[in-house]
């Protein structure tokens, strides 16, 4: 374990206000600006800020438009949006953004109760997005949801999974997540899709988004440190979870994984009392006791 050279520096992507919210009751509009505004005061250089969803099927970001509207764009944050489609990266270009996450589900089943597609008609899509998103001067980055696991149909292969990745290279995004939409994922499990990614596209930028739905978040991340990923997606006070996914709880907290990588002397930029005091905006916000240890105990005292 001594030999393990894990990264000097780690980039956090604060993804509360999307991934979080989307799985709260409705919040107002106000407070969906204050606390991305308030993430922007921590360190953290990237913010997941909102979604370009049918308000139908996704009712908390139906105010996407009014809320980055709103937003006091810090020019040193990276902003991003996530879209299902072709005409969501539309609206997400017209609104300014040049960072867009697209979603795919590598279970047919999960996508279609996600975005009412199946995943071929997902993945069909994206040269045309991709290249709209290109033209626009933006990067486009491909986030493979249950990568480990969906609720409605049990593990998913590998194999299905490098499918649906080598559709979006060669579709032409520029890089890659995966998400662990219903917290299955295992250190092993994690092991063998990243090293099977690694060998199929070893050019291709990864990051990793655990669920902590089953408690094995952060010794999912520790897994990935000793193979060297350096990306990771979080949410303050382990806000979030899915609408489609049943039993799924939150993301892995921001301030856990910076508690943990810190100490680890891994180097986040992000300053942990000031994202604590965060995620106690962030309870008070949604009107319930967040998930997060480190909300609750602080700190370790040294």
């Amino acid at each position: 374990m001594s030999d393990v050279a894990f990264p000097a520096k780690v980039s956090v992507r604060e993804v509360g206000p999307r991934d979080g919210l989307q799985n709260e009751d409705p919040i107002a509009t106000d407070a969906k600006v204050e606390l991305i505004d308030a993430l922007a005061t921590t360190g953290v250089r990237r913010i997941e800020a909102v979604s370009f969803v049918h308000p139908k099927a996704i009712p908390q970001m139906a105010d996407a438009d009014d809320v980055w509207s709103r937003v006091r764009r810090d020019p040193g944050i990276r902003y991003s949006a996530l879209v299902p489609n072709l005409r969501g990266a539309e609206r997400a270009l017209a609104a300014g953004f040049t960072e867009l996450e697209v979603v795919v589900s590598a279970s047919d089943t999960h996508n279609r109760r996600n975005i009412n597609r199946t995943t071929e008609e997902s993945l069909s899509d994206l040269p045309e997005l991709a290249e709209k998103v290109h033209e626009a001067g933006g990067t486009l980055q491909l986030i493979v949801s249950t990568s480990w696991g969906c609720p409605y149909e049990g593990d998913v292969p590998v194999s299905r999974v490098l499918r649906v990745v080598e559709r979006g290279v060669a579709a032409g995004v520029d890089s890659l997540v995966y998400g662990d939409t219903t917290g299955m994922a295992t250190p092993p499990r994690v092991t063998r899709l990243v090293e099977a990614t690694r060998s199929a596209h070893p050019g291709l930028p990864l990051g990793l988004h655990f669920h902590n739905t089953r408690g094995t978040g952060l010794a999912n991340v520790y897994a990935a440190l000793e193979l060297g990923v350096d990306d990771f997606d979080a949410s303050v006070g382990g806000l979030g979870g899915c609408p489609y996914a049943p039993g799924a709880s939150g993301n892995i907290a921001t301030e856990e994984l910076v508690y943990l990588l810190e100490d680890m002397g891994i180097d986040t930029g992000i300053d942990l009392p000031a994202l604590i005091e965060v995620a106690g905006l962030a309870e008070r916000l949604v009107g319930r006791k967040l998930d997060s240890q480190v909300l609750r105990a602080g700190p370790a005292v040294r």
